[in-house]
């Protein structure tokens, strides 16, 4: 049994990881700003779960340490740490707030790295732990419209390498996870804008609305985390999802000049691309209405 700590677990990817990771057998503690607004409670009430429910805001230095504190305070260690916690906004660089961009770094990065630093300094002088940090496939394909978000991710990939190398004499391992689309409510919590300058947003929500037909659950990605907990999983970076490989294999294929021109070719040519990867998005890009972020996603544990 290992004690687990998760970030972001109010919803999405952090309450599926937090349920799956619980139902294998260990203790966790699951960790959100405000616990009402979460299924988790009642979940844990119903189902009997080892998971014991924090307050932490990964934007708060003392909310983190007291989170921290109380899970040493009651098991004397944390064996993994998973940073989970994240926002989205999404848009032109030219077109959205700077607010938007501090918002999503402060989280994604600065969050992450809080937690990091909050653990670190146990783990190291027992001489294990493994710290779990997830990621996006957009951290390492940068595409337009996601000037806020990918920039956080692939400053996360980074730190991760960099403290992997670190650390990695005192016994402790980093792991990324790489998920691709998942459904989950950050599609309805980010910042989206439907009014442009820039006409090719249509087709990256397009995309995105395509993408989440597939209806592809938070509990893919909490298998993924459970793999690398439980041993299974010795890689460094772990894509997440049917489509997380897929397009990222495509990317690394591709030239960069290629990969910037492809924003300058016609819609037609553009929809037959996407189609080819079974991707519908000609409905959307005829109908931009159909687009709709705010359905709810369901739970799942995986």
């Amino acid at each position: 049994m290992s004690v687990v700590l998760i970030t972001g677990c109010s919803t999405g990817i952090g309450l599926a990881t937090a349920l799956h990771v619980a139902k294998q057998g260990n203790k966790v503690y699951a960790t959100m700003r405000d616990p009402s607004k979460s299924e988790l409670p009642a979940i844990v009430t119903k189902e009997l779960l080892p998971i014991d429910i924090l307050l932490l805001d990964v934007n708060d230095e003392a909310s983190i340490q007291k989170a921290v504190k109380q899970v040493m305070d009651q098991e004397g260690f944390i064996d993994v740490l998973v940073n989970n916690a994240g926002t989205v906004a999404v848009g032109a660089v030219e077109e959205l707030p700077l607010k938007a961009f501090q918002s999503d770094m402060e989280t994604n990065y600065f969050g992450t790295l809080r937690c990091i630093k909050a653990v670190l300094p146990s783990m190291r002088e027992k001489g294990r732990g493994i710290i779990i940090n997830v990621s996006s496939i957009a951290g390492k394909i940068y595409g337009h419209f996601h000037g806020s978000y990918a920039p956080t991710k692939a400053a996360v990939e980074a730190l991760s390498e960099c403290l992997a190398q670190e650390v990695q004499p005192f016994g402790i391992r980093v792991a990324l996870v790489e998920p691709g689309v998942i459904e989950t409510p950050i599609f309805s919590k980010g910042e989206v804008s439907f009014e442009t300058r820039y006409p090719n947003f249509k087709r990256f929500l397009s995309f995105f609305a395509a993408s989440l037909e597939s209806h592809v659950q938070p509990g893919v990605v909490a298998n993924v985390v459970a793999e690398i907990i439980e041993g299974k999983s010795k890689k460094f970076r772990n894509p997440a999802g049917p489509d997380a490989a897929p397009l990222l294999q495509w990317r690394a294929s591709q030239p960069d000049e290629d990969w910037l021109a492809s924003t300058s070719i016609d819609d037609e040519t553009w929809i037959s691309a996407m189609e080819s990867m079974h991707l519908h998005v000609r409905q959307y890009m005829e109908n931009p209405a159909l687009i709709d972020f705010k359905k709810p996603a369901p739970v799942s544990a995986g």
